[in-house]
């Protein structure tokens, strides 16, 4: 019986999630302010991280805060307060062509969906789950693609240097 209520509450915890990050996702894309739009983007991605920690995986939500929410958008406010851009309001930058985007976007919905549900059918998730370490995740993650994220990170740097050099004023 604990199962069950368990089970109805993580089912509540999720919609409540998934509707907040869904609100998010629009938020980004209908504001008109590139600020308020990563800010936006803060929320879903953090609507990701406690959808790991229902899942009860918390080093992919840790990690998903550090990289993501903590790094990368760190990285976006900086080059976009760094440019000389306008920040606020900007009518003028809006694309004629969005009416198109929503038919394309509801094929490409509809084409994942078809997709996903005959690669996957009737297949069932298994019944008891396999709890896997954090020690095994990171030797997973961290051992082949050690080099990538040095290299990422080089990137990155290179990125915010390039930034500082163009917001500079001479």
């Amino acid at each position: 019986m604990f199962a069950a209520e368990l089970l109805v509450a993580q089912n509540i915890g999720f919609a409540v999630i998934a509707l907040a990050m869904i609100v998010g996702a629009l938020r980004v894309v209908t504001t008109n302010n590139v600020v308020h739009a990563a800010l936006w983007l803060v929320v879903v991605l953090s609507g990701a991280a406690a959808q790991y920690v229902l899942l009860a995986a918390e080093f992919v939500a840790i990690t998903q805060v550090l990289v993501y929410i903590g790094a990368v958008m760190v990285l976006f406010l900086f080059g976009t307060m760094l440019t000389r851009a306008r920040i606020g309001t900007e009518r003028d930058l809006n694309n004629t062509y969005w009416r198109l985007g929503i038919p394309v976007a509801g094929v490409l919905f509809a084409a994942m969906a078809i997709a996903l549900a005959s690669s996957f059918g009737d297949e069932q998730l298994p019944k008891e789950p396999r709890v896997i370490g954090v020690q095994e995740i990171s030797d997973q993650i961290f051992g082949p693609y050690l080099l990538p994220f040095w290299a990422l990170s080089f990137v990155l740097l290179a990125a915010i240097i390039g930034a500082i050099v163009l917001a500079r004023k001479d």
